[in-house]
């Protein structure tokens, strides 16, 4: 059983892709084709990193699977603010992935007014005390490695 969070399961999967697709992106000027329109070798550009997961973690199929899915579910709006999320997590110290790891965990067995609380809190806090709050209050451990 994995113990990671959505957002770090979440980063896990486009990563690679977002990576994958930023050198294409770069290279290109103008806008690019619609997916029928692509090169092969675009093509492969783009799906190879999924394909080297799928192949390299088979316990993981079931989870990559369903991360597509939810992705194919997700408005515009929300994969903007998923991309914002990996982009964020890439430039997090391991000390800030730690306390939001577990200020994730702590939130999800919150009701909507305990999590505003704990926000306030914690956005009031010394960075000494964010730190013995996790400290307190850890992350549950991971099965993988991000």
């Amino acid at each position: 059983m994995t113990h990671l969070t959505a957002g770090s399961r979440l980063a896990r999967w486009l990563l690679p892709m977002l990576l994958a697709a930023a050198p294409v992106a770069a290279a290109q000027t103008q806008a690019l084709p619609a997916w029928d329109q692509l090169t092969p070798t675009q093509r492969e550009q783009l799906i190879a990193p999924t394909r080297e997961r799928w192949n390299a973690e088979p316990g993981q199929r079931d989870e990559l699977l369903e991360r597509a899915q939810r992705w194919q579910q997700m408005t515009p709006e929300q994969r903007k603010h998923a991309h914002r999320g990996v982009k964020r997590w890439r430039h997090m110290s391991d000390e800030q992935r730690a306390e939001a790891r577990a200020l994730y965990a702590r939130m999800r067995s919150l009701d909507e007014d305990q999590r505003r609380a704990l926000k306030a809190k914690w956005r009031a806090m010394t960075a000494a005390q964010r730190t013995a709050w996790v400290e307190a209050h850890p992350a549950p451990e991971r099965d993988c490695e991000e």
